[in-house]
């Protein structure tokens, strides 16, 4: 059954790439979405869609409106896929690194890639909505003198010439992306999962050692505390909603400590658990 997968983005994208990685070996359909809240709307819309979201990137950090969405959603994390970020710079085929005048591509792209670009000082640099787009708008409109930041499968699909290759500044670049769907299409897929990982959200008391205690119990029964990352919460002063990220070994354990932590907490909410997911080379 072909499974359908909304991403922020075209084919071409990392989103794109990672979507087939997440899946790899089955038939999936890509829905392109302009924007993560379209992500969204598209399963409101067909709860048997997929949404993947980009959730943090080891350069750039984390993508904290992404955090928010998905609490606000309801929807349920079934999964995480880490995706190596490798970028080439693709123009049109016979051009030279010369001839190109103009790079355009995603700012956190560009970001990436700054000292690749730093080496060629007689280029404009500009920033556009994503790098996959970025190389369709160049092969559609024949720009010559251009070039995109984009990944090597967004060069093939849309004809374009890799002039350089692995452009990024750091090659431990990698992106995480985590799979959400509806809460029934979520029952279906994790009914016979392994789940070795959780994502958690809630508030703490505005009190002294309130996140200290949560911090203890947790290393008290043996959870592996991956991620943590604090939003504020509006219209509440200096108070903050935590997202964490867990990783276990004993599932009666996790769920020990959960009892223990739930009492501590404001608005306690598990986004998801699920098999900790692969990272590509």
């Amino acid at each position: 059954m072909t499974k359908k997968v909304a991403i922020q983005g075209i084919a071409g994208s990392y989103h794109d790439i990672a979507s087939h990685n997440f899946f790899e070996g089955e038939e999936i359909e890509i829905i392109d979405c302009d924007t993560f809240k379209d992500v969204i709307a598209a399963i409101k819309k067909d709860p048997s869609v997929l949404g993947l979201m980009a959730i943090e990137n080891t350069i750039a950090g984390s993508l904290l409106q992404n955090h928010e969405l998905i609490r606000q959603s309801g929807f349920v994390v079934v999964g995480e896929y880490k995706l190596r970020i490798s970028h080439t710079l693709a123009a049109l085929p016979g051009t030279t690194i010369h001839e190109i005048e103009e790079v355009d591509s995603h700012p956190i792209a560009l970001m990436q890639c700054g000292d690749f670009l730093n080496t060629l000082p007689h280029i404009r640099i500009v920033e556009k909505e994503d790098t996959a787009a970025s190389a369709k708008w160049i092969a559609q409109n024949h720009l010559k003198g251009h070039a995109a930041v984009c990944s090597h499968r967004a060069a093939e699909i849309y004809g374009l010439e890799v002039v350089a290759e692995g452009i990024e500044t750091n090659k431990r670049n990698f992106t995480r992306f985590l799979m959400v769907s509806d809460k029934w299409t979520a029952d279906e897929l994790l009914r016979d999962a392994t789940k070795n990982k959780s994502s958690l959200v809630f508030a703490l008391p505005h009190a002294v050692g309130s996140l200290s205690q949560i911090l203890s119990v947790l290393s008290f029964y043996d959870m592996n505390l991956t991620k943590i990352q604090s939003l504020p919460i509006i219209g509440r002063e200096w108070q903050y909603m935590f997202y964490i990220d867990l990783s276990f070994s004993d599932y009666l354990r996790y769920k020990q400590a959960l009892d223990a932590v739930i009492p501590l907490t404001k608005d306690f909410q598990i986004l998801g658990e699920y098999a900790e997911g692969k990272q590509s080379v």
